[in-house]
């Protein structure tokens, strides 16, 4: 499956184009993505564990762009079409708790993103950061607090022990290793999708649709591990939540199974003056019929303090 052999029936699900401006920060080069209104504000959305940039729902980008704004997306390194670290996840060496060391930390994958908004010439943008992503946008809060002007966190935690687990029903997600043949793959996006998902709202056309660009774009377990990793080993944000200035906003479903809700009430109990909007149905995803409920959410957030 390559890039070039995808449909318009494939592409129509997908948050922007498959090959993207590359972007050269540091030892990596990422995959990127800016669009919408020529000069307009800019929100930068960061994306989750193994998650690439087209990931994002095609109808939040339009949302975003129609009120006037432009938006920035990024392959995290070790994702997609960005830098692949080489080696087994298996193979780094271990911390005295027996787990893997990580090669790198969420705070990295914060100031690779930082690289971006120099090379875009972008002194300040709003962010939203969903799941892992909301992690690495609170870092990006914290230690390069200029360059946010707003911080969203959607379906995210604090890293504190006793918040924001896994429901031991869908723990296999973080779990069983990423199949690399085509067809185990889609079937494997599809059992994640229905695991995690809104209740009463899966789309098999539109994760097929999804995964099969994905997957022509390149998958890479190991550095979805190796980011599962950095999640591990980051700890406890709670404390230095305390120092974000920017407006924020989270937002989280209430019945979300791979984050749970309690996340997402400790992350906005740990940022001063952070607005908590938890949203009913919904899961560890972001289906159709929750895109309008966020995009008004987010934008009101941003024409309020943006």
């Amino acid at each position: 499956m390559r890039i070039d052999e995808l449909d318009d029936a494939v592409l129509a699900h997908v948050g922007g184009p498959l090959v993207g401006r590359r972007v050269d920060v540091g030892e990596v080069t990422l995959d990127t993505h800016l669009d919408g209104p020529d000069g307009a504000p800019v929100l930068l959305l960061v994306s989750g564990l193994g998650a690439q940039r087209i990931t994002w729902p095609p109808e939040l980008i339009a949302g975003v762009h129609a009120a006037g704004r432009r938006t920035l997306t990024v392959d995290n390194r070790d994702v997609g079409r960005s830098t692949v670290l080489a080696g087994d996840v298996a193979d780094l060496p271990r911390g005295d708790d027996g787990h893997p060391l990580a090669p790198y930390g969420l705070a990295d994958l914060a100031s690779d993103l930082v690289g971006v908004l120099d090379a875009f010439d972008l002194p300040e943008v709003d962010v939203l950061g969903m799941s892992m992503g909301g992690m690495v946008a609170q870092h990006l809060a914290v230690s390069h607090a200029p360059r946010g002007r707003t911080l969203t966190s959607l379906m995210s935690t604090t890293g504190a022990t006793g918040v924001g687990a896994p429901h031991h029903r869908v723990s296999w997600v973080l779990r069983s290793a990423t199949p690399t043949r085509f067809a185990d793959y889609l079937a494997h996006a599809d059992d994640v999708a229905r695991a995690v998902g809104s209740p009463g709202h899966h789309d098999p056309v539109r994760v097929r649709a999804r995964a099969t660009a994905v997957f022509a774009r390149g998958i890479h377990p190991q550095g979805t591990a190796r980011q599962l990793t950095a999640i591990r080993r980051d700890g406890d944000r709670t404390g230095r939540l305390a120092a974000v200035r920017a407006p924020t906003l989270v937002l989280h479903g209430s019945v979300d199974p791979l984050i749970d809700v309690s996340g997402g009430v400790a992350t906005a109990e740990a940022v001063d003056g952070a607005r908590l909007c938890i949203i009913e149905g919904m899961g560890h995803d972001l289906p159709v019929g929750f895109v309008d409920t966020v995009l008004t959410e987010v934008l009101g957030h941003l024409a309020t303090h943006g």
